[in-house]
């Protein structure tokens, strides 16, 4: 690190930092923040498996879905059986394909033996629906009566918590532009190896607007789940968790305190595939649901990627990327055009920011030239800049990794352990804030409810792919990057967080009261 910048940015200035004893060393990869978990099985080989489309989730009844946690046992390594946890036993989860203004119910049952909250992330949904990770569906077999345990890194407040006996219902209202959302597990303490195990899915928010673009649509319309695991020999899940089951000690074993990164690509849960598509063009939805994988997205033969969506929503016009980095959870929307390539021509997406097998992600096999109607206009949807005087007040969050009183080292937000029943700021339903976001190492930082325009990054423009409204920023070491963020839709508390998950589990979150 650089002593200099960390002592302007009023941070730890160490190599290393002290933690009940244990030291932990800064990576010092400016690419990745997180430990490499190696797999015990083989290796399978690439681009042997198609690529699976999440299933469509279908209503019970006109506006309401339903979900049920479980687990189940699929092949993912060639044969071999893990058991995912999954909503309605699927890795990804069903895709929930909605419409704005078209409010929906969804009724998540917990058929697992560990509580879950689902958020639905980039989602402007009501406080009590948004996840919150005290706000708790917890399994019948406990009978209703689990008792929260007291986490070393974080303060403990009882009233916090919220507890729903074998299912509840979320609403969502929907009152939104179309975009690439998703939903996932963020349970207090054990985000990160819940999601691990596979609660994760899309949903896609359609509108009239998006409708009307001649973009391609149906099957040539792919979300791409991207993200890293690690296996044992028998195929199972492999995670560094100090409690194996969940329920007692939160946090990964000492050398995965910066995160976890595994040595096998999935994409849609499946290793390294390959999808056959039509000499057309395709919009392909990219979703990075790693814990802590960063990817820089590009195609082996160096043709462009138009970018026409980021995290919450449609851009106001393409641009045309020769890559595009992603950090856990940033979603984007690109239109590549396969028309241009004879029949079997094979295009293999990279990730530059990878090594060994986790320098490609997926292949792309080319058939033969079909009626492609689609095509990608010079405008897409209306977009209002928001400016710094906008802003009715600034506020400053420090993402990094210091010492908290009474609970030793950890990752914290302005020097604070997450407190559940605490709260950082007061903001005004509807108002526009300029938040300065200042890092140690990478940390992609989520707001709730808040959708947000990056204003700057180290006093510079900001970058390609910052472009339109953001619901998760990826900030690189030693970064001071400016947003400002609009606050709609409803009043209540809601989170500020990192969402590399293995950071999150503990303690860098902080919450926040719309007023």
């Amino acid at each position: 690190m650089k002593r200099r910048r960390l002592l302007q940015l009023g941070l730890t200035v160490a190599g290393v930092a002290a933690a009940g004893g244990v030291t932990y060393a800064f990576a010092t990869d400016t690419q990745q923040t997180g430990a490499l978990l190696t797999s015990d099985v083989p290796m399978p080989e690439r681009f042997k498996v198609r690529l699976p489309i999440p299933e469509t989730a279908k209503p019970v009844k006109d506006g309401h879905y339903a979900f049920t946690q479980r687990p189940r046992k699929v092949e993912i390594i060639p044969g071999t059986k893990t058991e995912i946890w999954g909503y309605d036993g699927q890795f990804p989860g069903p895709t929930l394909d909605l419409r704005r203004g078209e409010p929906v119910t969804v009724t998540v049952a917990n058929k697992l033996d560990v509580p879950t909250s689902t958020h639905l992330h980039g989602g402007v949904t009501a406080a009590d629906s948004d996840g919150f990770p005290t706000d708790l569906v917890v399994p019948k077999g406990h009978g209703g009566h689990f008792k929260p345990g007291r986490h070393s890194h974080m303060k403990h407040d009882p009233s916090a918590w919220k507890l729903h006996t074998g299912q509840r219902d979320y609403g969502y209202s929907l009152d939104q532009p179309a975009a690439t959302l998703w939903y996932h597990d963020h349970r207090m303490d054990f985000t990160a190896p819940q999601v691990w195990r596979g609660l994760a899915g899309f949903c896609i928010v359609r509108d009239d607007v998006d409708d009307a673009l001649p973009l391609p649509k149906g099957e040539r319309d792919i979300p791409l789940m991207l993200c890293d695991r690690a296996f044992h020999a028998d195929g199972a899940f492999k995670y560094p968790s100090k409690d194996g089951t969940l329920m007692g000690e939160p946090g990964v074993s000492d050398e995965y305190h910066e995160g976890v990164l595994g040595d096998v690509m999935l994409v849609n849960g499946a290793p390294w595939p390959v999808l056959d598509v039509d000499a057309a063009r395709y919009r392909l939805r990219f979703l990075n649901a790693s814990n802590a994988r960063r990817y820089e997205l590009a195609l082996d033969n160096d043709a462009p990627l138009v970018h026409i969506g980021s995290d919450v929503g449609l851009l106001d016009k393409p641009r045309e990327l020769s890559s595009l980095v992603l950090a856990s959870a940033e979603r984007a929307e690109v239109i590549v055009d396969f028309s241009k390539y004879k029949p079997g021509t094979e295009i293999t997406l990279v990730n530059k920011l990878g090594a060994d097998d986790m320098a490609e992600v997926m292949r792309f096999r080319v058939g033969d030239k079909v009626d492609d109607d689609s095509s990608i206009p010079d405008e897409l949807v209306p977009f209002k800049a928001l400016k710094a005087s906008d802003a009715v007040t600034e506020r400053t969050f420090k993402f990094e990794y210091s010492s908290v009183s009474g609970h030793g080292s950890m990752w914290t937000i302005n020097g604070e352990a997450y407190d559940p029943g605490g709260s950082m700021a007061k903001i005004k339903l509807g108002t526009v804030e300029k938040w300065t976001l200042i890092s140690d190492v990478h940390h992609p930082v989520h707001a709730h409810l808040g959708h947000f325009q990056v204003l700057s990054r180290d006093g510079k423009p900001p970058r390609d792919t910052d472009a339109g409204w953001k619901d998760t920023v990826d900030m690189r070491p030693l970064e001071v990057v400016e947003v400002l963020i609009k606050f709609e839709g409803y009043k209540g508390r809601y989170m500020l967080h990192c969402h590399n998950l293995e950071h999150e589990d503990m303690a860098m979150m902080a919450n926040f009261d719309v007023v």
